[in-house]
Parts: structure tokens; sequence; C-alpha cells
């Protein structure tokens, strides 16, 4: 049987950056959570510059993810909810995946963040279905976690 041919990383479809992802999913929450996002409630929230925000902001809007206007506030454009309900979902998965093994939620947290921008469709799939299988086995997962 003939080998499978990799994709090279050229050939993969683009990728938003971190900081994109890190903003939308942000972003998703705040609308979440109060009803609306501001730059200054982002900036909070992410620790930054209102002036940081405001240049990313406006960035979003140029690529179509959100609309902003000046003085007025934000909202997720449908292309912009679907990326950041992805990024989101991404992240429970890791989330939910680390917490099987019983790990400190701030190493979670930690690893978390450095991995859901850089994991592919295909292995978060696979995490997905371990974790679903592993859910169902807690003798496995004992043993599992003894190891640790």
């Amino acid at each position: 049987m003939p080998a499978k041919k990799r994709k090279s990383p050229a050939a993969s479809p683009k990728r938003n950056s971190a900081a994109v992802e890190d903003y939308l999913e942000r972003i998703l929450e705040l609308i979440n959570t109060k009803g609306y996002a501001r730059v200054v409630d982002i900036a909070e929230s992410l620790k930054i510059s209102q002036a940081s925000v405001t240049n990313m902001i406006q960035r979003l809007d140029a690529e179509g993810l959100l609309k902003y206007e000046k003085y007025r506030g934000l909202a997720l454009t449908a292309s912009g909810e679907a990326l950041a309900k992805n990024i989101t979902r991404r992240h429970q998965i890791l989330t939910d995946f680390l917490r099987l093994f019983g790990l400190d939620e701030d190493v979670i947290y930690h690893d978390v963040e450095g991995m859901e921008h850089h994991i592919s469709p295909p292995t978060m799939k696979a995490i997905e279905a371990l974790t679903i299988q592993l859910v169902g086995q807690p003798a496995l997962m004992a043993r599992l976690r003894a190891e640790l």
C-alpha cells in the first residue's frame, strides 16, 4: 500500500494568528457574558493597552470578522462569530482532555493557551474522539492517573 502523501505546510489553508484568535475568543466571551464588548473591556481582559486593542479591532474589521464603529462598539460578523465559536470549542476540547488526567488547572490553562493555536483539525478530531472514549473508561483513567 502506498504511503499517504503529506501536505506541505505551504499547502495548508491560511491560519489566523494566535493574537487574532485570542481577540475573537475574548470578544465572544465578553458578548456572551455582558451582552457587548467594548475596547476598554477587551483591553482590561487581555491586560493590554486600549490603543493596541483599537489597532487589532480595526484590522479585524478590515478582514470582515467584526463591525466596528469608533465610540460606539463592535459586533462580530457571521464569519467572525463562527471562527470565535470554533476557537472556543478547540479550547474546551483541549481543556476537557487534560482535565481527564487530573492536572492542575493553572497548568491546563497555560498548556491549552499554547496548544490551541497550533493544533491541526485532524489532531483536534483525534483528541476529541480519544476524550470521548476515555470518559467512558473510568478504570483505564484511574490506571493512567496512577502512572502520572
